[in-house]
Formats: C-alpha cells, sequence, structure tokens
C-alpha cells in the first residue's frame, strides 16, 4: 500500500476549505473509484478518484469519505469509511489500512468499516439538507461508463428522495485550480524526472529504432527515478503519425530524415507532469522541418508570457490562434486574403493547429478548472503550440509546464532542451544517464 506524499495536515486543511464552501447542513460524500476487470480474473492497475485523494490520502478501493461539518455530533462530522484489514485478504491482495493507520493519513479520527456505510448514512444524512455528490464532468465527453459515483447517487436518492442534491465537481474545481508550495514540490520534481527520461531519448535514438523502443528507454528512466510511472500513455509518434493528436499504438520504424514527436511525463505521489518534444531522427533538422519548429517556437514564446493572472485559459486559446494565424501566413499556408475572407466560426489556422494550448495540470494532467476564471497565482498551466501538415508528413508540438506568478511564469521545465541548437548538439554524441535521484 503506498503511502500518501503529505502530512495530514494537508489533507484536513482540504476538508476545512471545501467545508466553507458548502451551504448550511450539507452533507458532501467521496467514493472510491472502481477496480476496472482487465480480462478473466485480472484488474487494471488501481488509481484512486482524484477528489477523494484530494481530500484523505486514502489510496485502497472500497472507501467512502462523509464530510458533514455541521452535524450536530461532532463524531459525524467527518467519517472515512474504509475496507478493514483482513488477513485472508492480505495474502492475495497486500495490507489494508488500519482504522489507526487511516486516521494517520487523513486526519480523520472517525473510521468505520465500508460495510457498515448502508446503517450509518441515515444518521448523517436525515439532520442535513443537502447531499452533494462528487461526479466527475468533462465538458469534452460524455461518460457512458455507470461508475461507483453514478450507482451510489442512486441509491441514495431512492433512499432519501426528498433531500436537495448538488455537485461537488465546480467546488472541487475551485480548491485544486490554485496548488499548495506542497504540491508545487512534487510536480516540480515530476518535471525533473520526465527531463532525465528525454535526455535519455536523445541519447538512444537513432534511425531503425522502433517508436516503443524510445516509449522504452522513457519509461525506464522514469521508474528508475522513483516515479510510479507515466502520467498518461505516452505519445512516440514519428513522420506522419504526429499528425494524430492522441496516437499512442507507438509501433512504426522510424525512418532517417524524420521528425519523431514525444508527449509525455512522470506522474509522481499521483501528480502529473506533461512534456512534448519534437526531435530529428537522425540528430539534424532539416531546412524545412527547422522552419516550422522555429514558428512553434516562436509561439511558445510569446504563449509563455500571457500566462499570467488577469487571463482565462479560453483567452490564452483564443490568443494561440491569432499567433498561429501570423505564422502560417509567414510559412505560406494561406495569405492574408484569405483570413480576411474566412468563415470566422471556421478560422483557417484550425486547419493546422487544432487544440487547446493550454491546461491545467495537477492531479490529472487536464486538471479540473474552469476555463473562463482569470489565473490565480499558484495555478499549473501546460504551454503547448502545435502544427501539423499531414500532406508534408510532419507534426510538431512543444510543451513545458508553467507555474502562475503575479508577474511572467516560472517554467518548470526550463531545464529540458527546446532550442533546435541544442537539441542538435545533445544528439551528437551520447549523453550519459545521471543516478537516480
Amino acid at each position: 500500500m503506498k503511502k500518501a506524499a503529505f502530512q495530514p495536515s494537508f489533507f484536513i486543511n482540504n476538508r476545512k476549505k471545501l467545508a466553507v464552501l458548502l451551504p448550511p447542513k450539507t452533507l458532501a460524500l467521496f467514493f472510491a473509484n472502481d477496480r476496472m476487470p482487465r480480462s478473466g480474473d485480472q484488474h487494471f492497475l488501481f488509481r484512486q478518484n482524484s477528489d477523494l485523494y484530494y481530500m484523505s490520502g486514502i489510496l485502497q478501493p472500497d472507501t467512502i469519505l462523509a464530510v458533514c461539518p455541521d452535524h450536530p455530533n461532532p463524531r459525524y462530522r467527518e467519517i472515512l469509511f474504509i475496507q478493514h484489514a483482513d488477513a485472508v485478504r492480505e495474502i492475495w491482495d497486500g495490507h489494508r489500512f488500519s482504522s489507526k493507520e487511516a486516521t494517520a493519513v487523513s486526519g480523520v479520527e472517525t473510521v468505520i468499516h465500508v460495510d457498515e456505510f448502508n446503517q450509518v448514512i441515515d444518521d448523517i444524512a436525515y439532520p442535513s439538507n443537502y447531499i452533494y455528490v462528487n461526479v466527475a464532468e468533462d465538458i469534452k465527453r460524455d461518460n457512458e461508463l455507470v461508475t461507483y459515483d453514478l450507482r451510489m447517487i442512486n441509491y441514495l436518492k431512492t433512499r432519501f428522495p426528498l433531500h436537495q442534491y448538488g455537485r461537488l465537481a465546480p467546488l472541487m474545481a475551485s480548491l485544486r485550480f490554485v496548488k499548495y508550495s506542497e504540491e508545487i514540490h512534487v510536480i516540480q520534481n515530476a518535471c525533473e524526472i520526465t527531463g532525465k527520461a528525454f535526455n535519455r531519448v536523445l541519447s538512444a535514438i537513432r534511425p531503425g529504432m522502433h517508436e516503443y523502443e524510445i516509449e522504452a528507454e522513457m519509461t525506464c528512466e522514469i521508474m528508475r527515478n522513483g516515479a510510479s510511472g507515466h502520467a498518461f500513455l505516452p505519445i512516440v509518434a514519428s513522420a506522419k503519425n504526429a499528425c494524430v493528436l492522441h496516437y499512442n499504438v507507438n509501433s512504426r520504424l522510424m525512418q532517417e530524415g524524420e521528425l519523431v514527436l514525444l508527449d509525455f511525463g512522470a506522474e509522481l505521489s499521483y501528480y502529473c507532469s506533461d512534456c512534448s518534444r519534437t526531435i530529428p531522427v537522425s540528430g539534424r533538422f532539416t531546412p524545412r522541418q527547422r522552419q516550422l519548429y522555429e514558428a512553434a517556437l516562436r509561439v511558445f514564446r510569446k504563449i509563455m508570457h500571457i500566462i499570467r493572472p488577469g487571463f482565462s485559459i479560453v483567452q490564452i486559446n483564443m490568443q494561440a490562434g491569432r499567433f498561429w494565424e501570423e505564422e502560417h501566413v509567414r510559412l505560406g499556408l494561406y495569405s492574408m486574403e484569405d483570413v480576411r475572407r474566412q468563415d470566422p466560426d471556421q478560422p483557417l489556422y484550425r486547419k493546422y493547429f487544432m487544440h487547446g494550448v493550454t491546461h491545467s495540470l495537477g492531479l490529472d494532467v487536464h486538471d479540473v478548472c474552469d476555463r473562463y476564471q482569470p489565473l490565480e497565482p499558484g495555478a499549473i498551466l501546460t504551454c503547448e503550440p502545435g502544427i501539423y501538415i499531414p500532406e508534408e508528413g510532419i507534426g510538431i508540438r512543444l510543451e513545458n509546464d508553467m507555474l502562475v506568478t503575479p508577474s511572467d511564469p516560472i517554467d518548470l521545465m526550463k531545464h529540458i532542451p527546446i532550442e533546435p541548437d541544442e537539441i542538435e548538439e545533445r544528439m551528437k554524441k551520447p549523453t550519459p544517464c545521471p543516478p537516480p535521484a
């Protein structure tokens, strides 16, 4: 059982901040993720619900957190329901927290066996007027999976039909958007590990390798430096594969003269990093590749300097389109006259740049946030312009993680080579991998 990276005071403070946002006489419930079947009697590696982790630090499945700040019984104002230690189960699945251990991690004093939830729920629901439940909300896609959260909502509404129900997701987005110093420190360390993985790739890559061999090099360096693994499925996309934004088959044989786009990042203590680089398989950019790369780098620099308070993610993404419009005209992809005649609802730049240029980063790679909310110091955003020209078999994306400050952001990945000359120089000779941290 992995331990939380933070002291219990971190989770106690998070719960106190949530309590301030809740209406009076509210019960807030957080549920663990499901264990997802893989095949036969096997499951995918369990990953805890990010909000439940943020509120408790508990990484075990079959966990429920109840927060009821105004309950008349102080013992019921915070309750952690966990799967208690079981000697037989531990033989197969490993250690599970005792009540004392769960309290030591989370700071929640009242710990009850999860099998008793159905008996205890009446005692905490009936004195409450509202029941707030945590459900993942993603404006980009519908989740067709009937998760533990959704199953429990149906159960609660059947059992307590006259209560008023509310959404925890907007509150959690507000709380998680600005990071504490402890969180920033962990993300910075994840970025350091990601940089080591990239340096290993620079020393290893050569024509005739498969994309998955590069993935293996990155994975080795990420794991040997103490990260739990990749923060998301890594992308190793050579030639025209780089024009598929979420390509992760990683099976193609890389050829001399091609580019390969890498999108990857280490996950450390449940916090993510997210880096993109595009490098020449042979060690040198062709003139056309360098021309496109330097255009992406110019947009990167411009975007970086508007990741600051006063701008929202939506505004930054809109500005990125204008920056790319200028670069596309300079590259001869279309003319200013074409721009003047374009459909404003279908701008020309989207043919070659079709994704957002920034997103929040934290416990999730695309971390929860209000995309219309002005940035605040302590938020961490990516900066990731890209240009994709399928007819030329070229896709280029550059991405670093930025810490918002009162002025210019702090680049958490400034140690990772991004200038084309530096990349070519480092690829001339093997760079010895430093020992693990």
